[in-house]
């Protein structure tokens, strides 16, 4: 269906010519899943843009490319308007950017029908509300008047997917279309993905830099790297034995869910012993956020409980792991604890002290010792002031006395410490990559010497390369200065390399928690062995063997009081509509949230 031959894709920009893909060759039968890997920068998304004939005003497309035996390369944008949407379809990585905005789900899918098929009124809503159920998304026909930012990440995938397959397009191109999403949920979107292809028989380009999601998905695998293939093949070739020594770094950088060691990288330290003072206690910590309601004359308002009773304790060199969905309260805990957000209701103990009520006076002299790294270090960095002022920023607020010689040494030598360029110091953060700019982000939070470091989905987009940087740097950096860490990821393979003790969270509430070693090889709660059975490994054998347990439906909504009750339907009536599962103890330090022990995971639907 899809011929590539010696393409390359060139750029002319104010720095000379840039090379992003140089003389790729591939093809794509009918009912196969392709697999571009490689990192950042590797030109996998330009392979695809220019088969689809989306490259930049600025660049150069050189070679051939074929679909069903026609040259697409030269076309005008008339005859490839033909083409793609209809017989060959993109899904991209961020659907919220790639969605009209303004513009409802249904008003868009219906352009497509429109465009491609003539097809209009009821008979195009019928088409539509089809593939929107067919991939799943609940209350379909509701959805066809909402607009993308009413829908959550999974869902608004689940719409671009929808849109792609409208018109049942013999080439399907999809680029990094799970990187954002939590394990479920891409778990359930690459399942819809293979579905969609075996039942249409569409040929599928997937790119992504995550090794795990190919195993699951691929029958062959290109590997690029700086715009070269440097390694192609079945993927159970390339997996078990791989040539190039590229492939072999990025699988080794994989976190990974069948292993306990890191290979030759560093390792945490032993958990902390017992008798080990905690610096951070938290006691029922609550945060609700009124949430108007249409309904009435003046409508109503609800408490959104965003963490709804969360206990912790975190020691000096101990790293506590929190996972969960998005929406389940990770983020909100995490600026609880810090007194980012003013509790509802709880102590947060720091050093024996109550801050839960503290003025933001009050919390000022506490901030060198409490810190967070963001999950977009570009978000949090100002663009206007170059990487070495950012770093030293905090020395501006907590140490006046130091003049500005003094914070430039202090920021150089924390760069060194980060592994930073210390002629990047004049730059500003555009400039930097997205793991030199975490790391910026690190060395800011690490130049007060803080005792305890807040990771809020810190790796979450980087390249798994990078990302194990990070992870070494993180792990390096706790040994030396016995920091106390809460790391925050959706990503349970990179939580069990790091952590100590790992809580998880559903709906603002902890469901279970236990020590690493417990909860990954004897996960009690539903939620949490679905959340474990989602993640991909990347072991292409293991992934086609494995029984996958399976959580059906959306997060359900956390305005519906009944929601916690999803794993405890036993409970459901309209006599204790507000019942809460209650932790408990089933062996020292491991906890479990009550849970009905004949629910089957699969199967289970959102209350």
């Amino acid at each position: 269906m899809l011929d590539v031959r010696d393409l390359s894709v060139s750029f002319e920009t104010q720095d000379g010519r840039v090379d992003a893909v140089k003389k790729l060759s591939f093809d794509l039968a009918r009912g196969e899943c392709l697999g571009l890997v490689g990192e950042s920068g590797s030109g996998k998304s330009q392979t695809v843009l220019a088969a689809m004939g989306l490259t930049a005003a600025n660049g150069i497309v050189e070679g051939s490319i074929k679909f069903d035996g026609v040259e697409v390369t030269g076309l005008d944008r008339k005859q490839l308007n033909n083409i793609r949407g209809a017989r060959m379809a993109m899904i991209f990585q961020d659907p919220l950017t790639s969605l009209t905005a303004h513009m409802t789900v249904g008003a868009q899918m219906a352009e497509v029908l429109a465009r491609h098929k003539k097809m209009k009124g009821a008979e195009a809503e019928a088409r539509i509300v089809e593939w929107l159920e067919r991939v799943r998304i609940p209350e379909a026909r509701r959805r066809l008047h909402q607009f993308p930012h009413e829908l959550s990440g999974g869902m608004r995938q689940r719409v671009m997917i929808a849109s792609a397959m409208l018109c049942e397009p013999q080439v399907l191109l999809a680029d990094e279309p799970t990187t954002a999403l939590d394990v479920t949920v891409q778990a359930q979107v690459l399942d819809l993905m293979d579905e969609l292809k075996r039942e249409t028989g569409a040929g599928l380009v997937l790119i992504t830099h995550d090794m795990g999601v190919i195993a699951r998905m691929a029958d062959r695998v290109v590997v690029m790297r700086h715009g070269d293939a440097v390694e192609r093949g079945n993927v159970d070739d390339v997996f078990a034995a791989p040539k190039h020594a590229y492939t072999r770094m990025l699988l080794d950088a994989m976190p990974r869910m069948d292993r306990t060691d890191r290979g030759s990288r560093p390792t945490i330290g032993a958990a902390p012993a017992k008798e080990v003072k905690p610096i951070l206690d938290v006691d029922d910590l609550h945060v609700t956020f009124p949430v108007s309601m249409p309904g009435g004359l003046f409508g109503k308002r609800v408490p959104l409980r965003a963490v709804d009773g969360v206990s912790l304790s975190l020691r000096p060199s101990e790293t506590v792991g929190v996972v969960g969905e998005s929406g389940c309260g990770k983020s909100t805990l995490a600026r609880g604890v810090l007194k980012l957000l003013d509790p509802s209701a709880g102590s947060v103990a720091w050093l024996g002290r109550n801050i839960a009520q503290a003025s933001r006076k009050e919390m000022q002299p506490l901030r060198q010792e409490l810190q967070i790294v963001f999950q977009d270090p570009l978000a949090s960095l100002d663009p206007r002031m170059t990487i070495g002022q950012s770093i030293a920023e905090p020395l501006t607020v907590f140490r006046p006395a130091v003049d500005a010689k003094g914070r430039e040494a202090a920021a150089r030598e924390i760069m060194q410490r980060m592994d930073l360029d210390h002629n990047l110091v004049n730059r500003y953060p555009h400039e930097l990559s997205g793991g030199q700019n975490q790391r910026v982000g690190i060395a800011r939070a690490m130049i007060l010497r803080p005792k305890l470091v807040v990771c809020d989905e810190a790796v979450s987009a980087l390249d798994v390369s990078v990302q194990a940087q990070i992870l070494d740097l993180l792990i390096d950096l706790q040994k030396e200065f016995g920091l106390a860490m809460m790391f925050i990821s959706h990503d349970l393979s990179v939580v069990r390399e790091i952590c100590h003790r790992v809580m998880v969270l559903y709906l603002g509430r902890v469901v279970e928690t236990a020590s690493r070693e417990v909860l990954f090889s004897n996960p009690l709660h539903p939620y949490t062995r679905a959340l474990l059975s989602a993640v991909p490994s990347p072991d292409p054998v293991r992934e086609r063997s494995r029984v996958k347990v399976k959580l059906h439906g959306d997060l359900p909504s956390p305005l519906d009081p009944r929601a916690s009750l999803r794993f405890m339907k036993s409970r459901l009536t309209d006599q204790a509509p507000y019942y809460r599962p209650a932790l408990i103890e089933v062996a020292h330090g491991h906890w479990v949230a009550e849970h009905d022990p004949a629910e089957g995971v699969a199967g289970l639907s959102a209350a």
